[in-house]
Parts: structure tokens; C-alpha cells; sequence
């Protein structure tokens, strides 16, 4: 089977290059190969609330299939350069913004509001100046919350777009890419061979460790990326409701005093419910929000995040993230959730503590002790932090704030990449979070297109 173009990977960074290269060249023969399913067939028993715990599905339909881990994610799209990835590496600044704009245009198209939040208004200015009283540094960006349940629409419709334009191979896990004299040789878990002129690979967070193998196997350089490794906290909606009515996500990093670590919130939602993901059978802890206010909840839950970047000899960063999630799964069956003044006072969390707790969870997760879990330094930065957010919004520091944990965001190694971001091999191309350049909707759409016009271009 011949094609033009191959994609690895029908996540954000996959669909919006096989948009592009459709827009611009219908005729185009155009391959998208996804282990996962399809919009309508991704199924999580705990989102269908069929389970409370983690059933282990493989492949997991959270982090795979049609949309990627951002289909039940809760939609936030990023205006920014500051943050969600390192495109602005490859390409000019004002380049990263223009294809953020035209991927949000597109989203548009498709269904997305047009309501952004600012951190450019009198009221977000008055916190970023409180906040730098305190230490903590937020960064500027506008932002879309699309709503987990918009999200899926969005996804819904740019499916039944791309169908009859492109061929959609759902189920199909890529094992081996090999070179060929002109093009690649893929070959699928259903036993297939697929022959392309252009690769694009977009295998996503689930995908990250496999492709890193591909491309050792290829010859290919790599450059170690980073882990970041923390808990989610959840609390009443009302301690952070001053800054969520504003700006409804807030970007907070601050470099401990202790240490000189840097710790930076992430993934805020407001009114939202913690969940839990699947990373290549690892259970770890993430968050959604909605924009339905009948589904929201009475908390508030955000991620703190301390980040590594390692150095030689040491080459495993995803492996080191998931030895620390192993650990987590190991002493609570999957996720763990303590109360931060348990956490302070050296004592274990149990369901007799659990259940004297002002914060109901949202999540049933297993009462224990993260410092089980977790190494020293990231609980002592952790803490920190939680103590600095606390002069910001009195109540983040109560003792019955809830953290759970682990959260861990893997970041593939990263390919040496030209500004059109193709590989040292010709005509192959990476993009998105499972290339490592990219780490939120904005950019991985954004990395799609910018690879699409690049093959456009040449034809």
C-alpha cells in the first residue's frame, strides 16, 4: 500500500497536518495510523462511570485514539510562547503565534467559543503584582477553555471532516519504521506493510518511548528532554476563586528558597474533577473542568510540578518518571491522595483521617503517605510552594487541601529537527508532544500545519 504522506498518531498535532495537507492538496494520498480508536469508540470506564478504578485497557483510551490525550482533556488552548512547548526554538516567535492563531481559526470553524480569558486586564494585573510580593512570577498568555465535553465535539466534527479525506487506520500500532531509498517502510501490528514518500510522526505521550527507540534504531540524534514529576491539588473552589474568575487559569512558577528548584503550577480547573490516565500501564493523576455548570463540582485542582532536566551520563528521563509512578501504584493500587497537613505532620493518611476531611475528593483514590512515593527534594519543593501559594490565596496551605499523586508529564527526547521540522533523514518529519517539542494543544496543532506546509512546499 502506497501513499504520499503517513501520519503516526491521529492526536492534535497529527489531525490538524492531515487538515492542512488536504486544504492544500485534495488530490493527496494521506495515511493516518492510530493504535487508539475512533471519537465515537474511545471508552474509559472511570469517565463512563462504570468504574472507580483503573481498568487497565489497552491500549488506554484517555492517552490514545482519535484526538490523543487532549480529546478528554479539558480543552485549554494557550496564546503564548511562554509555555506549552519549544517550537519557538525552531521558528521566529511571531511565526509559533501566527500558526496558533490560524489552528484556533480552524478550531473555530469546527465549533470552539471565541471567549478568551487575558492576563492584559486591570484585575489580572493587580494579582500578577500581588504575586510577585510573594515571589511567584505569572506568566502572560491568553487562553480558550473549550470544556472537556466541547472538546470532544470539536474532535467529533474535524473527524467526520477528515474521513472521507484521508484514510483512517484505527487499531493500528506502528512497530518498525525503516528507511527506504525513497521514503519509509512501515510496518503495522495487523501485519501490513505501508510504503510513504513523506513520514510525519506524531506518536503522542503514549507514543514517546516507542518512537525514542525508533529513532535510535534510525541513526537518529537525540536530545535528552525533561521529566516533571509532582501531585495534583485539589481545594474549595473559593480559595482560588479570585484568580480563576479572572483568568481562569493561572501559570504560577516560583524557585524554591531551599533548594533553587523551580516549581510551576499547571492544568488548572476551576469547579473541576480529578481523574486518572494510563501511561503504558502506569496509573497517574490528571485533572478536567467543564463548562456544562451542571457538571461542575465544588473544587477547585491544579498540578505542582517540579521539573529535571538531566545530564550525562543519565539518558532516561521517561523511564525515571515512571519508576517514581510505578512506586505510587505499587503502595496505593493506582492513585494516592493525602491530606497536606498529614503530609506536614509525617503521618500516613487512612480512610478514618480521610473521612474527617473538609474537602470531599472527587476522585477515589487510596489514602496513603506520597512520601513513600516521592523523593524528598520534590516534596520539600512541593511543599514550599504550596506554603508561598498560600500568601496569593489564603486556604491553599489548610489541612485539608488534598494532594494526589504521582503526576507526571513525559517528554520524548528530542529529534535535532530543521525549522521546518524535519529530521536529519529526508522527508521525515516529528512533531508534537510525542516528539518532545511540544506540550499543549496550541503548539502540537501548531507543529502539525508547520510540517504540513513544509511537504507542500516540496510538492
Amino acid at each position: 500500500m502506497r501513499y504520499d504522506v503517513a501520519i503516526i498518531g491521529a492526536g492534535t498535532a497529527g489531525i490538524f497536518a492531515a487538515y492542512e495537507l488536504t486544504k492544500l492538496h485534495p488530490a493527496l494520498s494521506v495515511v493516518i495510523l492510530e493504535q487508539g480508536a475512533d471519537i465515537d469508540r474511545r471508552s474509559c470506564p472511570i469517565v463512563a462511570k462504570k468504574s472507580k478504578t483503573c481498568a487497565g485497557c489497552k491500549p488506554c483510551s484517555i492517552m490514545s485514539g482519535f484526538g490523543g490525550a487532549g480529546a478528554y482533556s479539558d480543552g485549554k488552548y494557550n496564546f503564548t510562547t511562554a509555555f506549552g512547548g519549544w517550537l519557538p526554538q525552531y521558528l521566529p516567535a511571531d511565526e509559533v503565534m501566527e500558526l496558533i492563531y490560524y489552528v484556533d481559526s480552524i478550531n473555530m470553524q469546527f465549533g470552539a467559543t471565541d471567549k478568551v480569558f487575558s492576563t492584559d486586564t486591570p484585575e489580572s494585573k493587580v494579582l500578577e503584582k500581588r504575586a510577585l510580593e510573594h515571589d511567584l512570577h505569572l506568566l502572560q498568555a491568553k487562553v480558550k477553555h473549550l470544556g472537556t465535553e466541547n472538546n470532544l465535539q470539536i474532535l467529533r466534527r474535524i473527524y467526520m471532516h477528515l474521513k472521507d479525506l484521508v484514510e483512517l487506520r484505527l487499531g493500528a500500532h506502528v512497530h518498525t519504521i525503516e528507511r527506504l531509498d525513497e521514503g519509509y517502510r512501515l510496518l503495522v501490528n495487523d501485519g501490513a506493510e505501508l510504503v510513504c514518500t513523506y513520514l510525519i510522526a506524531g506518536p503522542g505521550r503514549s507514543g514517546a518511548e516507542w518512537f525514542s527507540d525508533c529513532c535510535r534504531q534510525l541513526g537518529l540524534s537525540l536530545i535528552n528532554n525533561q521529566v516533571d514529576v509532582g501531585v495534583r491539588v485539589e481545594l474549595p473552589a473559593k480559595v482560588m476563586a479570585h484568580i480563576t474568575d479572572v483568568m481562569y487559569e493561572s501559570k504560577l512558577i516560583y524557585r524554591t528558597k531551599q533548594y533553587g528548584d523551580t516549581v510551576r503550577t499547571f492544568c488548572m480547573n476551576p469547579r473541576g474533577h480529578v481523574v486518572t490516565e494510563n501511561v503504558d500501564g502506569l496509573i497517574t493523576v490528571n485533572g478536567h473542568s467543564y463548562t456544562d455548570p451542571a457538571l461542575h463540582s465544588e473544587n477547585t485542582n491544579f498540578a505542582l510540578l517540579v521539573s529535571n532536566r538531566f545530564t550525562q551520563p543519565f539518558d532516561q528521563p521517561y523511564r525515571y518518571g515512571k519508576h517514581i509512578a510505578s512506586l505510587s501504584n505499587m503502595l496505593g493500587g493506582g492513585v494516592m491522595v493525602q491530606r497536606f497537613g498529614d503530609l506536614v505532620k509525617g503521618v500516613r493518611t487512612n480512610d478514618h483521617r480521610m473521612s474527617q476531611s473538609f474537602t470531599v475528593p472527587t476522585l477515589a483514590a487510596t489514602p496513603g503517605d506520597l512520601s513513600l512515593a516521592l523523593p524528598k527534594r520534590h516534596l520539600d519543593n512541593i511543599i514550599e510552594m504550596i506554603y508561598a501559594l498560600d500568601k496569593l490565596a489564603p486556604g491553599t496551605a489548610n489541612y485539608d487541601t488534598l494532594l494526589y499523586g504521582v503526576e507526571v508529564k513525559f517528554y520524548s527526547s528530542t529529534l535535532k529537527l530543521t525549522t521546518e521540522l524535519e529530521s536529519e533523514l529526508k522527508n521525515m518529519f516529528a512533531v508534537g508532544d510525542g516528539a518532545g517539542i511540544t506540550r499543549g494543544l496550541a503548539q502540537a496543532g501548531a507543529s502539525g500545519v508547520r510540517a504540513a506546509r513544509a511537504i507542500s512546499a516540496r510538492l
